[in-house]
């Protein structure tokens, strides 16, 4: 089945579904993505601005973390919490997310302040982001609260018929629970659609290249992006003047701009440079080139014809959680002697197959695995111990497992309809659950098996 270059760009190289997609374009408006964040413990940030959660007690030396829902349309998550964190005078340390949130969505997180009240947040005015505090905690938020993400999603523009959207919807859905649940890619937002480059910064930091990685995050263009932009990257790319470059790129492109104050006065700090962004933006680009290695290791895997619902020897297998989370740390590597037992275990869904994220203190799989996760890392002239970056010991990383599949929640088709935009097409409004460290792209390019990428929305 035909796979897009940009996804192959990114290491998805195959389709867990041969079922006829239903095509369309998903973020015409950010109404379009909807995206609801839910916590271990059942709670849902609201992105409705009307419902109101009053605030519970009052902050103490032992619950001085006040609890927000924060709502935001069309904003990077790194860049609406550096807007807080300016209008409170705060350094942004100070405030703490369970997830990255999609920016061109709507949105709703949860998120901590540390020592704040209620009444200085009401201070807050920002452009279509909405904060609505809730109570004060012990504890800091971190992954460790997420469950997942509620999605509502409307794919527009659709050619079909809506009994053909419907059936082949539905053709799609039931081979995901014929093969388990939905293939754990990494999305597209995580390397950048129209610009997918994080993964690539993210090798050459691995491989301690510190000058090619910011050239690569600075100067490489993308034909996707504005023309002021790509000519700004172009114009570094052939010039390496970065005090120019600091003249000549847009105010929108702010990280890029922190990087270039830096070069402007130390050219050859190439370090320096990329510590002037946040340490969580700078952790996303070997991160990425992680996502990027899993992404082929899960698509050989699926090419080779090897299950995703049933562990051969060698392969990882980790418990799962009654809330449907995997213990990642609870894991073992398949036998002989015990593979009739655990794939019992994973039919009945209290374990599941993973494969490493690669790190410094990674072990790979064994068998079949493997073999492709050896021979992809050589391709790709990586090791393990690549990733410990002696010169940014901060963003190294020790490796750890992730699942090669996730269960689709609450699945439903809750209308079709005529497009409004477009009245000789239609639209599929879709709603669903995904657990944390999931893509609802990966579910969407099953269904709409879009030919190109940019133009889909993706």
């Amino acid at each position: 089945m035909f796979v897009p270059k940009l996804e192959k760009s990114i290491g998805i190289e195959a389709y867990a579904t041969n079922s006829l997609g239903i095509g369309g374009i998903i973020r015409q408006h950010a109404e379009d993505f909807v995206v609801n964040e839910v916590l271990v413990d059942g709670s849902i940030a609201e992105t409705d601005s009307s419902v109101k959660r009053q605030v519970l007690g009052a902050s103490t030396s032992k619950n001085h973390y006040l609890l927000c829902a924060l709502s935001k349309r069309n904003w990077d998550t790194f860049l609406a919490l550096e807007v807080i964190a300016r209008q409170l005078n705060i350094d942004t340390k100070r405030i703490q997310i369970a997830g990255i949130k999609d920016a061109k969505a709507v949105t709703a997180q949860h998120i901590t302040i540390e020592d704040m009240s209620a009444e200085e947040i009401a201070k807050i005015q920002a452009k279509d982001i909405k904060i609505n505090p809730i109570g004060y905690l012990r504890n800091k938020i971190s992954a460790y609260f997420l469950l997942g993400n509620n999605f509502h999603i409307t794919i527009k523009t659709i050619t079909h018929s809506k009994s053909t959207i419907k059936k082949r919807t539905a053709e799609t859905i039931s081979q995901i629970k014929t093969i388990g649940e939905v293939p754990n890619f990494f999305g597209h937002q995580r390397f950048g659609t129209t610009r997918p480059i994080t993964h690539l910064v993210g090798k050459t930091l691995v491989k301690g290249d510190f000058r090619k990685a910011a050239m690569l995050f600075l100067a490489k263009p993308s034909s996707h992006e504005h023309p002021e932009t790509r000519q700004a990257r172009e114009q570094l790319q052939a010039t390496q003047n970065f005090r120019e470059a600091l003249k000549n790129f847009p105010r929108k492109l702010h990280y890029e701009r922190l990087m270039l104050r830096h070069l402007a006065i130390k050219p050859d700090d190439y370090v320096g440079a990329f510590r002037r962004l946040p340490i969580k933006l700078r952790k996303l680009f070997p991160q990425a080139y992680q996502s990027f290695l899993f992404n082929r290791f899960l698509s050989r895997r699926i090419a080779d014809g090897i299950p995703l619902n049933k562990a051969e020897v060698g392969d990882y297998v980790v418990n799962v959680e009654r809330s449907g989370l995997p213990m990642l740390n609870m894991y073992r590597i398949m036998n002989a002697q015990t593979i009739k037992e655990i794939n019992k275990a994973i039919k009945a869904g209290r374990m599941r197959i993973a494969i490493p994220l690669i790190g410094f203190k990674t072990h790979l799989s064994e068998g079949l695995q493997g073999e492709i996760e050896r021979e992809i890392l050589e391709e790709e002239c990586i090791l393990p111990k690549n990733f410990e970056i002696s010169a940014m010991p901060e963003i190294g990383s020790r490796g750890e497992l992730r699942t090669v599949t996730v269960p689709l929640s609450n699945f439903s088709i809750d209308k079709i309809s005529n497009d409004s935009a477009n009245p000789s097409k239609r639209q599929a409004e879709l709603s669903f659950m995904l657990y944390r460290g999931s893509y609802a792209t990966i579910v969407l390019r099953e269904i709409m098996k879009p030919r190109d990428l940019i133009a889909a929305g993706f």
